[in-house]
């Protein structure tokens, strides 16, 4: 019974794919999820796609805060806004490929059938942002005697750094 359910998803997808690639349509693979969104007249090497097809295919939404879905959001930074989002006509259009890697998650794309597939990203990374947790880290500090990060777990604390570069 899997196998069956299995091979009509298989060709669902691979309809999707043909149908989208005929009328200049991009195919979105996010979460596992297959989505047909609307491509952008022009051609590029990037995935544009309007904000309207990003909640739907990604579920995630531009806010003033960043890019959210749920509790998650990722802050766009501000001296390259223009690299993610683009207002053209009545429409505003959101560089979803330039988004995963900002947030370096894996991507693939099939330019002969139009399919973008977005993977999952990092399990560590995740981790860190679903328990808001930072990651440890020791240093010395002025006289040499090393602290973590974790002995100050549950207190507020403010990092200062400094770098030559």
């Amino acid at each position: 019974m899997l196998k069956i359910f299995l091979c009509a998803v298989v060709i669902c997808l691979v309809v999707a794919v043909v149908e989208a690639s005929d009328q200049g349509r991009r195919v979105v693979i996010y979460d596992g999820i297959a989505a047909e969104v609307t491509a952008p007249a022009e051609a590029a090497k990037d995935l544009w796609v309007t904000m309207a097809d990003l909640k739907r295919a990604t579920r995630f939404e531009v806010k003033p805060q960043g890019v959210c879905r749920d509790t998650l959001c990722f802050p766009l930074p501000k001296a390259r806004r223009a690299e993610f989002i683009s207002k053209k006509g009545a429409l505003s259009w959101f560089n979803l490929s330039a988004f995963a890697r900002l947030i370096k998650q894996p991507l693939a794309v099939d330019d002969k059938h139009g399919v973008w597939y977005f993977g999952p990203r990092s399990q560590e990374a995740e981790a860190h942002l679903s328990s808001l947790e930072a990651p440890d880290f020791s240093l010395p500090d002025m006289s040499g005697k090393r602290h973590s990060l974790s002995d100050f777990r549950g207190k507020k604390v403010l990092l200062l750094t400094w770098a030559s570069w």
